[in-house]
């Protein structure tokens, strides 16, 4: 007999016998009977088992079982006379599978997400983080199906890389050498015969790409050494960097709008019950906020415009507003949840608080970058029109301090066939959290990596 997942016989009609494999979330044993509800994780709801006397093993094992305990149940699925539940399993068999022991953690009550995290082993098992792996999940499948759809080819960049794509050189250096000897200095002996890292971005690589095969986009994990203990960074997490040849910034903009509506879309379609659990118990809003992003067209300002209004605000910031300072969290949730009420994409950042490839404007002053911004959130997406012209990409490179021989082949891309293009990053673990409202970004990860953390 093929095995049914519980989500599947949800939305099924009573009638015929089935089989189910999964674990207690609870067991209540009555007097004559006892009631399990048995959860394999496809939904956020289990399905409700019914277990009578007449089992061979009703006394000795059915009677014993504990949440946390693995099944195999076989029976028919009929009609839950119960409130909050159309249909459960009238067991004709149930053989536990594997035991659970005295000390086994997820007893029927809420945990603290804090707690939770010491135990990344089980904690897929509780409905909340059940729910955001599947919400992940369903997330990956949309980004996918948006640009293959969009005629994008999927490229895999390197995780290890000699190039630092942000010029901040937050990296993790790798090396097969012991010690103190892993210096630069020491380099030519290293495994790769130079200093390497851990990407913190595939975009560079992307443009070689769309150098050749015109929009592509990546979606693998990235690394940043930042010594940062926020509920907002993780060390390792996972980028998607689209990338598109012939394209300027305001198509660059109009792509990002689009990207982010479908995702939405996506996920209310295919994570509604998730989604519903996630509205009740972490966010209110989290549908609202979705539906919000794919109902209102962006707003559009500069950098400048936004500087502006936030001097004009009156609010007392924590963080002083000023041209030439990059904005942060507190400023951004101000601009699309107050200022304008809407999803919000700001262009034309100070050049010098950019990286070296972005796009020179005329004024020479600011370039052309553009973050979207999102309720909750703050920033979600960050892209720029990539500069193009060699000569202005080398005197960048040259105020940054980046020695051009580490970008020989980028400068080489401007040699040869040069074309204006653009593309943006979109912090997948970001994203998720946006969608799912949960508050820490180490809970939208099934391993969270941080300072002093790499647990499991």
């Amino acid at each position: 007999m093929k095995r049914a997942r519980v989500a599947d016989l949800l939305r099924r009609e009573p009638g015929g016998v089935v089989e189910i494999d999964g674990w207690v979330k609870t067991a209540r044993h009555a007097k004559e009977m006892s009631f399990i509800e048995v959860s394999d994780g496809s939904s956020v709801a289990g399905i409700q088992v019914i277990a009578e006397p007449d089992l061979a093993n009703f006394e000795d094992e059915v009677r014993a079982l504990r949440t946390g305990a693995a099944l195999r149940v076989e029976g028919e699925l009929i009609e839950s006379p119960g409130k909050g539940q159309r249909v459960e399993v009238a067991a004709r068999r149930v053989e536990q599978v594997g035991g659970v022991g005295d000390d086994y953690p997820l007893q029927k009550k809420r945990h603290t997400f804090e707690f939770l995290r010491e135990i990344a082993h089980l904690r897929m098992r509780t409905n909340s983080l059940g729910a955001v792996m599947r919400v992940r999940n369903a997330a990956s499948q949309a980004i996918h199906r948006f640009f293959q759809g969009e005629g994008f080819v999927e490229l895999h960049t390197p995780v290890i890389t000699a190039s630092d794509a942000e010029g901040a050189g937050e990296m993790f250096r790798v090396t097969t050498l012991e010690g103190a000897s892993a210096d630069p200095d020491a380099a030519a002996a290293d495994f790769f015969g130079r200093p390497a890292y851990l990407t913190v971005s595939g975009q560079l690589e992307a443009e070689i790409g769309a150098a050749a095969l015109s929009r592509v986009y990546t979606f693998g994990p990235t690394f940043r050494a930042e010594n940062s203990n926020t509920s907002r960074h993780l060390a390792e997490f996972w980028m998607i960097e689209p990338e598109v040849a012939f394209l300027d910034l305001d198509g660059n903009v109009a792509l990002a709008e689009a990207f982010l509506k479908s995702v939405c879309g996506d996920l209310l379609e295919h994570c509604r019950d998730d989604m519903e659990f996630f509205a009740l118990r972490v966010e209110k809003s989290a549908i609202d906020t979705l539906e919000h992003v794919i109902r209102e067209p962006f707003e559009r300002m500069t950098y400048t415009e936004a500087v502006k209004i936030l001097e004009a605000s009156g609010r007392d910031f924590e963080f002083p507003v000023q041209w030439g300072a990059d904005l942060q969290s507190e400023h951004e949730r101000f601009l699309t949840e107050e200022h304008v009420g809407r999803p919000l994409v700001v262009t034309d950042y100070p050049r010098g608080i950019k990286p070296f490839y972005m796009y020179l404007n005329d004024d020479e002053r600011t370039v052309r970058a553009m973050d979207v911004l999102v309720p909750r959130v703050g920033e979600i997406i960050g892209g720029s029109q990539r500069e193009h012209r060699l000569p202005i990409l080398e005197t960048r490179l040259q105020e940054q301090g980046l020695p051009e021989s580490e970008y020989w082949w980028y400068l080489d891309l401007r040699r040869h066939g040069s074309v204006p293009h653009a593309g943006f990053g979109l912090g997948f673990e970001r994203l998720v959290q946006f969608a799912t409202g949960m508050a820490n970004i180490r809970d939208v990860i099934p391993f969270p990596r941080t300072p002093g953390n790499a647990e499991f």
